[in-house]
């Protein structure tokens, strides 16, 4: 069996449902947040247009489904989404609402890279950068990550090495018995290109499994994407070079996959829970680590509200950014693609680290 072909395999049958009715009709698919439906659309291309689910303004760490978006759920033939580490809210609506549709947990993808998630007010920096992961071939299991491979993370529990899948019948577990593998893991896995390159492929040979009458254009599209995911890798890194060891905070702690492609010196966050206020002693905790860092910059996001980021940089000449993991603004003009996302960030960090 090729690769593709076993890919294809292990994510249908960790997948549930039915494919559309008529062969001749492209699926109704839905996406999670707004990368992954930027990834998706860059398969689907030419043959339909994947529908958003969560508003890409708000974090989807805690969000709340209006009744139009239960509806995405209900109409959906496919959904691909993250995991319930990210989208914790469609965890049980996917059981309820889409039980007939084929529900794509993108955590779960083979050859998908996790890492650990960090604790503190303080981390240390990456200091390894593109040339580390080995990409030219795009064996993800080759590329360096073996430590933090998805193979890695407590699968021989539920069936990935027989690939039974049983335990993973969308109706039958309601993604409960796998929940707990990636409670350590961070779970902002899109700003990893190798996981992007993986959820490519990934999305690409299961639409071509339940609409193998546009499988070719499906596979001809990943291909496309997967190339311009590299080159976009080279640009980035060749755009954060001149300042890749400037330390900076952010607020949330969601970017640890990029400072490890690109060797960034990230070295804090001011929240482990976004939707939580941090408490007087976290601010205590990440000003000491601004001073001690010595800073450049620190970075809000368009999700939540600045004004803790002005507590913690009061009385310093510190800088404050924006980063937008989501790619928020081009998600709402409809102009979002997955290179653009990384070039944006790049440039952002650029911007007020120089």
């Amino acid at each position: 069996m090729t690769r593709s072909a076993l890919l294809a395999a292990t994510i249908l049958m960790s997948s549930t449902g039915s494919s559309p009715a008529s062969a001749q009709e492209p699926p109704r698919i839905v996406a999670s947040i707004a990368p992954v439906q930027a990834l998706v659309a860059g398969v689907t291309d030419g043959v339909a247009e994947p529908t958003l689910l969560m508003d890409p303004t708000i974090s989807p760490h805690d969000y709340t489904l209006r009744p139009s978006e239960g509806r995405m759920l209900q109409q959906a033939d496919v959904v691909f989404w993250i995991g319930p580490g990210m989208e914790q809210v469609l965890d049980d609506a996917l059981t309820t609402l889409a039980a007939d549709a084929v529900v794509v947990e993108l955590a779960e993808v083979p050859g998908v890279v996790l890492l650990p998630r960090r604790t503190g007010a303080a981390y240390e920096r990456h200091v390894h950068g593109h040339d580390d992961h080995g990409h030219d071939d795009h064996g993800h299991d080759d590329h360096g990550h073996d430590d933090h491979a998805h193979d890695d993370h407590a699968h021989d529990d539920h069936g990935h090495d027989d690939h039974g899948h049983d335990d993973h019948a969308h109706g039958d577990h309601g993604h409960d018995d796998h929940a707990h593998d990636h409670d350590g893991a961070d779970m902002h896995l899109w700003l990893e290109p190798a996981n992007a390159i993986a959820w490519t492929r990934a999305v690409a040979e299961t639409l071509a499994e339940i609409d193998p009458s546009h499988a070719d254009l499906y596979r001809a599209n990943a291909d496309a994407r997967i190339a311009e995911i590299d080159a976009v890798v080279a640009e980035v890194a060749e755009t954060v070079a001149p300042v890749h060891d400037r330390p900076f905070l952010v607020f949330h702690d969601a970017y640890q996959y990029f400072e490890r492609r690109f060797g960034l010196a990230g070295v804090g966050s001011i929240t482990l829970n976004p939707e939580v206020p941090p408490s007087p002693r976290r601010i205590y905790e990440v000003a000491a680590r601004l001073e001690e860092a010595g800073a450049v910059c620190v970075f809000a996001e368009p999700q939540f509200d600045r004004a803790v980021v002005d507590v913690v940089i009061e009385g310093t000449d510190t800088a404050v950014g924006i980063l937008d993991p989501l790619g928020s603004a081009m998600a709402e003009n409809g102009d979002l693609t997955y290179p653009a996302l990384l070039r944006q960030l790049a440039g952002d960090l650029v911007d007020c680290l120089s």
